[in-house]
């Protein structure tokens, strides 16, 4: 879930007289961008997959809002989220990452997406992280109709960690792996009378 959620709260209308999410704000915003063009929206190919993973993993204990700040950044010093680049990262890499202002500079996390990259690469023989992913949608996906009512892991999102976990992947817990399904659209995560509501099978344009 994006952080910042109220208690509460059912969808709101913002100042062009459309319901959103109540994070999403009521005025023209990059969080709102991201509600209505991307969150909940699917995504395709595995560097799609792998930044969405990676961003999750670095919001922990930040906002969104400045992941999406520092997302040209990210996009950049990991190579677009090519695995194979990402991978054969060493130890200069990491110190170089370590001095970038730009994105966020914590140890653990800039290992995290180097370890994660190589898992990546090795999942490919077992289908890929894209499947893999999707391979976890619940088959009652929730109808949310006000912020009080949604969750931040399920059954799903644990089962998804665990199974990253086994195949080498960090800092993929139960409740950054719920974020990044909701982010990813494995279910819909809008709120009933959201308008971006049933966009889940739309790509995202991001």
């Amino acid at each position: 879930m994006v952080s910042g959620t109220m208690s509460g709260m059912g969808p709101l209308v913002g100042d062009d007289g459309v319901a959103r999410c109540p994070w999403a704000g009521a005025a023209p915003s990059t969080m709102r961008d991201y509600h209505d063009h991307e969150w909940g929206r699917r995504v395709h190919g595995e560097s799609a997959h792998l930044e969405r993973l990676t961003l999750e993993a670095f919001q922990s204990g930040l906002s969104w809002s400045t992941i999406l700040a520092k997302r040209p950044a990210f996009r950049e010093v990991f190579c677009g989220f090519d695995a194979d680049r990402v991978a054969a990262f060493d130890d200069d890499d990491h110190a170089r990452l370590m001095a970038d202002a730009r994105i966020v500079r914590n140890r653990l996390k800039v290992s995290a997406a180097i370890t994660n990259a190589r898992a990546t690469v090795a999942l490919r023989a077992d289908g890929g992280l894209e499947a893999f992913v999707h391979g976890f949608a619940p088959a009652e996906p929730p109808a949310w109709h006000d912020t009080d009512e949604m969750a931040t892991t399920s059954a799903e999102s644990t089962a998804l960690s665990k199974g990253l976990k086994a195949r080498g992947f960090v800092f993929v817990g139960p409740t950054t792996m719920y974020a990044l399904m909701e982010a990813i659209a494995v279910f819909d995560p809008h709120l009933v009378g959201c308008h971006a509501r049933g966009s889940a099978a739309l790509a995202s344009n991001a």
